[in-house]
């Protein structure tokens, strides 16, 4: 049997999951949280909780790992459990992913990055995942194969809610841009890497198209038939410095690698493209449940 033992079994992780139960693959997914447990086994996942489970059982009869759980300041916290078990169990995984981001390439001005850029993060978070990219790199003969991530968005993740209510911004900063992923695409990457597994691979997970982030709020807002928000001056604009850190890098993300290698093609290309299925799917969905009462 197929086993997939997911760490930090989240947004990204859920997505991949509901790929792979209909084929037939066993799922343990971990959380820090009891009151997730019930959640996760509804979905079909067996849920553990971790750090507080003792994983090592499972992690023996697993086939396939993945890898969601961010690393802090003390570094990865999946390593910091369970090393040795990874360096005993590494012999026989057949695929282990980590997902890591984007903000380890840190800021180029827009400019373009791949894979093979030097890795020079500029803030707290992007230093630590690439720390933690490299404590996983020197286990020795694990098939690790690294996912990097940007902007996720998707069901219940978008700017729809926002514009809804008023709290969407247009911040704008001349020649800043980001790249997005649907999370459907994550998940359809995740897969064809199993299907492909290649150990050591690096791969970016990014759409077609980098954009200002006013862009996107400008066409969801058309898509409500909404005025968009005020634009905003980022040198002016009040912002909390979480807020304001998400501005701190710009740059536009090759993701020729995921088409070529794995041979995926993209079911959202553009934010265009997936916000606009995202608020189909929104439509249906309040249709149906409306329908239902």
């Amino acid at each position: 049997m197929t086993l997939l033992l997911s760490f930090g079994h989240g947004y990204s992780a859920r997505a991949l999951t509901r790929l792979l139960l209909p084929e037939g693959w066993q799922v343990h997914g971990t959380t820090r949280s009891e009151e997730k447990a019930p959640g996760l086994a509804a979905s079909g996942v067996i849920p553990h909780i971790f750090p507080r489970a003792d994983l090592a059982p499972v992690l023996a009869r697993a086939t396939h790992v993945l890898i969601s759980a961010g690393p802090d300041a003390e570094g990865d916290p999946v390593l910091r459990e369970m090393r040795e078990a990874f360096v005993a169990a590494a012999p026989r995984l057949e695929w282990v992913g980590y997902l890591s981001t984007t903000g380890v390439y840190g800021d180029h001005a827009g400019g373009w990055v791949g894979e093979e850029t030097p890795l020079t993060p500029s803030t707290r978070r992007g230093q630590w995942r690439a720390e933690a990219e490299a404590q996983w790199q020197t286990i020795p003969g694990l098939p690790l194969h690294i996912f990097r991530l940007a902007g996720i968005y998707g069901p219940g993740r978008g700017p729809f809610a926002k514009v809804r209510a008023g709290k969407a911004r247009r911040i704008l900063k001349p020649g800043q841009v980001f790249s997005r992923i649907h999370v459907e695409d994550i998940a359809q990457v995740l897969a064809a890497s199993i299907a492909r597994p290649d150990p050591g691979a690096v791969y970016n997970l990014c759409d077609d198209e980098a954009a200002p982030p006013e862009d996107v709020i400008t066409y969801a807002a058309g898509l409500l038939g909404v005025d968009p928000p005020p634009e905003e001056d980022f040198r002016t604009a009040e912002m909390t410095p979480m807020a304001r850190s998400f501005y701190a890098e710009s740059k536009r993300v090759r993701n020729d690698r995921i088409k070529e290698e794995l041979g995926v093609q993209l079911l959202y290309p553009d934010y265009r493209s997936g916000l606009k299925a995202l608020l189909e799917e929104e439509t249906r969905a309040g249709a149906e449940s409306g329908a239902a009462r």
